[in-house]
């Protein structure tokens, strides 16, 4: 009898063993793919317009395509440090790309790693030198460079010659290939510089852009009237700001004898330190492409007004920017055979999407910050062929605050209480009753400071959006993102539009009260500046 019940707590302890076995072995793996400054309108699953991106376009025919997909502060550092805590700037304290980030904040790569989770990082993390919760990394200092870069490393730190988008793809795929665990699920963040200003393309890709004539967006030559203070004195405008050396590519030299305005002294002095970067063979390279385009500008300028000035600029923004992101689809496109031919793809959940959005142009603007559309959304691309059905849409209002609970749910792992977002899990399985959201939050701090956007804080809906610029304006402003989707007509003082007002405005407390946002955190913030002598004195 002894014997029999030995041998049944024998088969029944075997058995569940095995059946853990399982449940581990059915954890998915997960690629964490992110750009910087990567516009959704740069993606030809979103608009066609531009350019082709038949990688990153891959993960829509075979998963979802979010159209909705936006971010909680639109600048780098914050968006990043949301993404890894599930939390909103104001709480996890990374408001901006100047204060430190808070290093007691628990992150889901850390949570995921304790449940057993291989992880890496590998590419442009830009806050911290030493991310948490990773069993290896290679990340860029800062902003990093386009050319022969730098890189913090677990083991101390490296310089590698070559392209910086082939780098990173080069280092995940070894990572992938020699250094992970067959049985383990992994975590892998694969980060692009690219397509972070000043957009230093690799020559493969600017010997074909350079020659390459784009359309030009609607609203290139918007004269804001139907905005307010914020958007007349925002410091973004192609003509005004962009600078012509750094961004532009004419050799300082040469702009400075043509007497051509710059906004700084800074554009001549980030020109020469990304052009000193390169090596010889770089430098010839270059310089058979963008000499004779600087041999032609030095003919043009002279004849210019400022219409043909802001097209002739809007162009070579579009020619490098544009030629930066096909070598991230290029290099996407590795990282998805690889998982491919490597039989990982079916248990392997893959993301793309960008820190936030971008300005390509619209409204006489590049760079990102404000509420607006082009800066708010984000593009988001998911795919996990054991969960997605190939080629779904889902326009619900998801954010970037939502991916720490949905990678611990997919992992089977609960998340901290203290997380804001929501689990896109029901999302990704087409079951859209089991999601909540029909408003989101957003709040934008970093003012005074690069680019002047002034400090904001708003309510998006599918029909609308309402947004306060407070701290040394105090102005209201509502689109209705219907009617005027280019959101060009404020009509918050509009009486046909007084009940959304009304409405809106409640929801919109109710929203900062549910985040544990606050006129008292506005303040301390507002505070924080002048502390650090950024805020001069009282407004």
């Amino acid at each position: 009898m002894r014997l029999l019940l030995f041998f049944t707590v024998f088969i029944l302890s075997l058995s569940a063993c095995q059946q853990a076995a399982e449940e581990a072995e059915e954890r998915p793996n997960i690629v964490f793919i992110m750009s910087d400054d990567h516009a959704y309108q740069a993606i030809s699953a979103y608009d066609e317009r531009l350019i082709n991106t038949p990688n990153i376009d891959r993960l829509a025919r075979e998963g979802m395509l979010f159209t909705n997909a936006s971010v909680t502060n639109s600048i780098c550092a914050p968006s990043r440090a949301t993404i890894l805590t599930g939390k909103h700037a104001h709480i996890h304290g990374k408001i901006d790309n100047v204060f430190p980030f808070d290093t007691t904040n628990i992150t889901f790569p850390q949570i995921l790693h304790d449940n057993g989770y291989q992880t890496a990082m590998f590419g442009k993390l830009h806050f911290g030198n030493n991310p948490k919760g990773f069993d290896e990394f290679k990340i860029l200092p800062g902003q990093g460079d386009y050319y022969n870069p730098d890189f913090i490393t677990s083991e101390g730190d490296t310089s590698i010659q070559g392209y910086v988008t082939d780098i990173i793809t080069d280092m995940t795929l070894d990572w992938l290939g020699n250094r992970r665990e067959e049985d383990k699920p992994f975590m892998l963040f694969y980060l692009h510089k690219a397509s972070h200003r000043e957009w230093f393309p690799a020559p493969r890709h600017y010997k074909e852009f350079t020659q390459r004539t784009f359309p030009e967006p609607a609203t290139l030559f918007d004269d804001y009237e139907g905005r307010g203070t914020a958007a007349k004195e925002a410091e973004m405008n192609l003509l005004e700001h962009m600078t012509i050396s750094a961004d532009n590519k004419i050799y300082p030299e040469l702009a400075k004898e043509l007497g051509v305005e710059e906004p700084s002294e800074w554009g001549y002095r980030v020109f020469k330190s990304k052009y000193s970067r390169f090596t010889e063979e770089q430098k010839q390279e270059w310089d058979a492409v963008y000499g004779p385009i600087n041999d032609e500008f030095a003919e043009l300028y002279p004849t210019m007004d400022d219409s043909t000035f802001m097209r002739w600029k809007y162009q070579r923004y579009m020619q490098d920017y544009l030629a930066c992101v096909a070598a991230v689809d290029e290099n996407v496109g590795r990282v998805l055979d690889y998982l491919d031919e490597n039989g990982l793809s079916d248990n392997t959940i893959v993301v793309y999407t960008s820190d936030q959005g971008f300005y390509l142009g619209e409204h006489g603007w590049f760079d990102k910050r404000f509420i607006y559309d082009e800066s708010f959304l984000t593009p988001l691309l998911v795919k996990w062929p054991k969960k997605i059905k190939p080629g779904s849409v889902s326009n619900a209002m998801v954010q970037n605050l939502d991916f720490a609970q949905t990678f611990l749910e997919a992992a089977g792992v609960e998340a901290p209480e203290d997380m804001q977002g929501e689990s896109l899990m029901p999302l990704l399985q087409g079951d859209n009753r089991q999601w909540g959201r029909d408003a989101a939050y957003y709040h934008y701090y970093e003012y005074p400071g690069a680019h002047m956007v002034k400090r904001h804080y708003g309510i998006v809906t599918e029909d609308y959006k309402l947004a306060h610029f407070y701290y040394d304006i105090d102005e209201w402003e509502l689109y209705d993102r219907k009617k005027d989707p280019k959101e060009l007509n404020n009509v918050y003082n509009d009486p046909a539009y007084a009940k959304v007002v009304q409405e809106l405005t409640q929801k919109l407390y109710e929203l900062r009260e549910q985040y544990k946002d606050s006129e008292e955190l506005d303040q301390k913030y507002i505070e924080l500046y002048r502390e650090r002598g950024i805020i001069k004195e009282k407004q």
